[in-house]
């Protein structure tokens, strides 16, 4: 009997010390959807539910050097890349990945924190916009986000969201996933992200859900995209699927009582 060979996603992202982000909520969303996670760790934090302690930057040779030794024996199907917070990492991973002819690239460009306090310096941004975003198959900015990379004000309606999504689309990504769970009209019962650039423009609406318990939704979100790709999904239906996904895990997120601040999603909410 010949054996199926299993689907492997690769994350390079920092080291979350809470559980609720970064690589352990991408590990665990790669299991939850039955691919097997391998990691690259370019930062470890110092946090837990309520604040980020400290962070220290892996060097980037070293960063290369995890990068290389997963890519020499195992063949990885998707990548998903989370925050990186300095130039010369950024220069690193994407040589490494433009050498290697490596594709399904999801790039969840993470630069703002949830106070609105902006994560990378101006050089960080840059290197992101140059070097990463046209490797990636999709990138997947929320809307302040979406704002740094445009070097904009943040888009205020529907219209304005979908301008900002053309013109990320123009800096090289094959696609582009807009969240706009920050619109004005937040007080909406009903949140819509836009998919360009795969097919027809999509726009996917999901129902807010009040939970204070929403630490690592980013990351879930694209890391489950990737798990997606990583099964030969085509990236619409990748989408598509990883919304359902992060909305059960939203929903299911009051289950766990974890730390005293903002709790991460459930992400094995179909298990326990």
């Amino acid at each position: 009997m010949t054996q199926t060979r299993t689907p492997v996603a690769l994350t390079i992202a920092g080291s979350d010390s809470g559980g609720g982000a970064g690589i352990q909520a991408d590990l665990k969303t790669f299991s939850a959807l039955s691919v097997f996670g391998t990691s690259v760790i370019a930062a470890l934090t110092a946090q837990n539910t309520r604040e980020v302690r400290a962070i220290h930057d892996i060097p980037p040779a070293f960063i290369a050097d995890q990068l290389n030794t997963v890519l020499d024996d195992i063949q990885v199907d998707a990548i998903k890349i989370g925050m990186l917070s300095r130039p010369e990492t950024i220069a690193t991973i994407a040589r490494i990945l433009r050498e290697r002819g490596l594709g399904n690239i999801v790039l969840d460009p993470v630069m703002v924190a949830k106070s609105g306090d902006k994560l990378l310096a101006d050089e960080s941004v840059n290197a992101l916009r140059e070097e990463l975003l046209p490797l990636a198959t999709l990138i997947t900015p929320n809307l302040p986000e979406a704002a740094v990379l445009l070097a904009c004000k943040e888009a205020q309606n529907a219209d304005e969201m979908q301008t900002q999504a053309e013109q990320l689309l123009a800096l090289g990504s094959q696609a582009v996933l807009v969240k706009g769970g920050h619109l004005a009209d937040s007080a909406s019962d009903e949140s819509a992200d836009l998919l360009l650039g795969a097919g027809e423009p999509r726009w996917l609406p999901a129902k807010r859900i009040a939970t204070a318990n929403t630490h690592g939704t980013g990351c879930t979100l694209s890391s489950a995209i990737a798990a997606g790709l990583a099964k030969g999904l085509d990236v619409p239906t990748a989408v598509i699927d990883a919304k359902a996904y992060i909305t059960a895990a939203i929903a299911a997120a009051d289950r766990l009582q974890v730390g005293s601040g903002h709790g991460p999603t459930h992400h094995f909410h179909a298990w326990w």
